[in-house]
């Protein structure tokens, strides 16, 4: 079984300018995905997907291939991670390689651990899933959401107004880190978040959504706590 590690890393980011290699806690933040790829021992194959020649380059440095960039189709700002995925598996397919089994790891996921992948990958191999996802619970139960109409605010679910927060059942959202997927699957489904899809939780501590600055020094500070927790262990 041959399996592909692919990291999308486009060079277009708009809301932090070269985010995908920005510095984050003393390296790239790119260099995290790409190394616990690599530490996993897992994958035949650890690429970067990009249309982006410094981000190509550092992803070479720290150890992981380019053997194409990405066409213009799905390097523009609409091109969703499915697209990037399909392009990337058919380029491969053209050049004689399949990979029965993929992982997509985003370029700013410096939480992701070679133990994560590994395990994450065992759970979807002993199962008959599709795909496994990473999810985290929502910190506060989305049944009490409130929302603002003629500028007072409601029950968005007023039959759970006097329930207890503790009897509701939980939410999960995607932690946006990485995707464990079988490739005949997702070439059918087409995207992610279709089909047979096998949760893998993980805790609020370790995700952080990397959208402004502020997002980005939760995110270090995050991990500074976390790297020391691992130390002093």
């Amino acid at each position: 079984m041959k399996t592909v590690a692919i990291i999308t890393a486009r060079g277009g980011s708009k809301r932090i300018p070269r985010k995908n290699i920005k510095e984050f806690c003393g390296k790239p933040i790119l260099a995290y995905s790409i190394e616990a790829a690599l530490k996993s021992g897992l994958f035949d194959t650890v690429m970067v997907s990009t249309d982006d020649e410094e981000i190509a380059e550092i992803g070479k440095q720290y150890g992981a291939e380019v053997p194409f960039y990405r066409s213009e189709k799905t390097a523009n700002d609409f091109a969703t991670t499915n697209d990037v995925l399909l392009e990337v598996l058919e380029e491969y397919e053209k050049r004689g390689q399949h990979f029965e089994v993929a992982c997509c790891i985003y370029p700013t996921a410096p939480f992701i651990t070679a133990e994560k992948i590994k395990d994450a990958t065992e759970m979807l191999m002993e199962s008959d899933a599709d795909t496994l996802i990473p999810v985290v619970s929502f910190s506060y139960p989305p049944q009490r959401a409130m929302v603002i109409e003629e500028g007072r605010l409601v029950f968005k679910y007023p039959q759970y107004i006097d329930s207890r927060s503790q009897d509701l059942e939980k939410h999960y959202h995607d932690v946006g880190q990485f995707y464990v997927f079988r490739t005949e699957a997702f070439k059918v489904n087409k995207k992610l978040m279709l089909g047979n899809i096998l949760p893998y939780e993980i805790s609020e501590m370790e995700v952080q959504d990397i959208d402004t600055q502020t997002d980005w020094e939760i995110a270090e500070m995050k991990y500074r706590i976390l790297r020391g927790a691992v130390d002093e262990a």
